[in-house]
């Protein structure tokens, strides 16, 4: 009896382990850069279900703190969208884990400073510079970690290239405080959800955040100008390799693409970085496509 209990305990154990590879295998895990919530849960995870019968999960942060939880084997995942190739850079090579070979380079978004047009600041934006209204009492700034996301660094390297250009040396400390300032760094995928409800004023967003959701923002002096420039990779450990290669396939096809341009992102000729023979060749085939 004891051994008939065994045989079908192992049983059972492997039918449960083949019922949970099968489902590995029909989702998709996606990480991605937090500025890309709307786009990817509401609009690109949709379409790719609709168009492959696969299952999209996604997890969005900024892209340090993603790229510092994979290196920690805090967080697996099969494709990594990034807002900078320096993260990319980051998982590349034996010292550091190893985990990316390659990434392409395909949109790009440039950095603006959006506001709530309800916060009783709002009129004061459309009538002076924006460094002048973000200097006002009261007002609440919303932006992210430097050291998480590289819509962070990119707001304090404007900011300083703002002091300079605008003979201001005390500039971000006014505007900004220090780096990490807890009254403004804020999760980036929580950052806009904050502005529309009235909790913020203002932030730092990228264009794609801005025009797919409809928020009053300008774009700084061309001097100032930043932008993230979005990367994909499918990482060398992914437990779906097959389905984080459809979905590559599937975001830089002509139908991904287009969708990539509704929700404000600025496309641009997909290149790839790193061991290019280590690329999918369907992937490869579908980069060729949209030269």
């Amino acid at each position: 009896m004891l051994r008939k209990l065994l045989v079908s305990g192992a049983v059972l154990t492997g039918l449960l382990a083949a019922n949970v590879c099968a489902a590995d295998e029909g989702t998709v895990n996606v990480l991605y850069a937090g500025s890309l919530v709307n786009l990817m849960e509401r609009s690109v995870g949709p379409a790719f279900e609709k168009e492959t019968g696969l299952h999209f999960q996604g997890y969005a942060a900024g892209s340090n703190k993603i790229a510092n939880e994979v290196k920690g084997k805090l967080r697996r995942g099969d494709v990594f969208i990034s807002a900078s190739p320096k993260v990319n850079a980051s998982l590349m090579g034996a010292a550091n884990g190893d985990h990316v070979s390659w990434y392409v380079n395909f949109a790009e978004s440039p950095l603006m400073i959006g506001y709530n047009p309800q916060s009783r600041f709002a009129a004061d934006f459309k009538q002076k510079r924006w460094d002048q209204v973000l200097q006002e009492p009261g007002i609440r700034v919303g932006r992210t970690d430097p050291k998480l996301d590289p819509k962070g660094a990119f707001t304090v390297q404007m900011v300083t290239k703002a002091a300079e250009l605008y003979h201001q040396p005390d500039l971000v400390q006014k505007t900004l405080g220090a780096p990490d300032n807890p009254e403004q760094v804020l999760p980036e995928e929580t950052l806009v959800g904050r502005l529309q409800s009235g909790q913020l004023d203002a932030g730092f967003f990228y264009s794609t955040e801005t025009s797919d959701l409809k928020i009053p923002a300008f774009r700084p002096a061309p001097e100032l100008q930043a932008r993230a420039s979005y990367t994909l990779t499918i990482l060398n450990d992914a437990p779906n390799a097959s389905g984080g290669t459809r979905f590559a396939d599937f975001l830089l096809s002509a139908k991904g693409r287009a969708l990539l341009k509704e929700h404000g992102v600025d496309v641009i000729k997909p290149t790839v970085t790193g061991n290019a023979q280590a690329v999918p060749s369907s992937l490869h085939a579908v980069i060729d496509a949209a030269q």
